[in-house]
């Protein structure tokens, strides 16, 4: 059958993610706790000490972490727990909740700044012009990156923030939901991935066709029918005119 959509995970495969999010997890806690300490300073309300003295970054991690296990269905959704692991630490610290909520808003603003700060590999604009030129594309991803204020946003048709919709990959239903807005069945699709586990099983298992970004990651045996290993996204060119012969 002809291909008719293109769909892609966006962290670790349109860009190298690793660096991102360590200097957004420490950026955006030490701008909470410069911020914070200037504003009690002007308020005559330094008796609270430094809020990173008291609730280090770890603290924060640790929040996170007990959240997702009291609400599950929210353990995808990195945002929702980010903003709330903050409220309950700023009022652990001595805010009041609404002030808490204040800061923890501010806080994640910087967070999504901070997050926006990727490098898309130098082949992945005009990849995905020339593939918006034939095919339906779509964003399939378990990150929080606010790519509605990205450049490249204007290539899809289609984004799923997965954690958002509390069905995070390797759940099938971001996958259903991007098929069903592209209007494309899964036989005629192509989903493009780093994850074996949140990328390559779910869609191979729905019937998509896969291509693997996968440079070093060991995988013992050979691949299930339908899946491609490639080093790069920029190999995707050549897999797909692979397979467009063999229609």
């Amino acid at each position: 059958m002809t291909l008719q959509a293109i769909t892609f995970d966006l962290d670790d495969t349109l860009w190298d993610n690793r660096g991102v999010m360590a200097r957004t997890e420490t950026g955006h806690y030490a701008w909470l706790d410069e911020s914070l300490s200037a504003w009690l300073a002007d308020r005559g309300e330094t008796h609270l000490g430094r809020f990173t003295e008291r609730l280090p970054l770890d603290a924060y991690q640790t929040a996170r972490r007990e959240l997702a296990e009291r609400y599950p269905l929210r353990r995808g959704d990195f945002s929702w727990l980010r903003e709330r692991a903050l409220v309950e630490l700023l009022e652990a610290f001595g805010l009041p909740r609404s002030a808490a909520w204040l800061w923890a808003a501010a806080t994640m603003a910087r967070f999504h700044e901070l997050r926006l700060q990727v490098t898309p590999h130098p082949e992945v604009e005009p990849l995905l012009a020339k593939l918006g030129d034939r095919y339906r594309l779509g964003a399939i991803t378990n990150g929080n990156l606010a790519l509605h204020r990205l450049a490249l946003h204007r290539h899809f048709r289609v984004v799923i923030a997965a954690g958002e919709i509390q069905a995070p990959k390797p759940d099938a239903r971001p996958f259903l939901a991007a098929l069903a807005r592209l209007a494309t069945p899964p036989s005629r699709a192509l989903h493009v991935g780093d994850s074996w586990k949140e990328d390559v099983l779910p869609a191979q298992r729905l019937g998509m066709q896969v291509a693997w970004i996968a440079a070093d990651t060991p995988h013992a045996g050979e691949l299930p029918a339908g899946v491609y290993r490639l080093r790069h996204v920029r190999e995707l060119p050549a897999l797909i005119a692979k397979l467009e012969e063999q229609q």
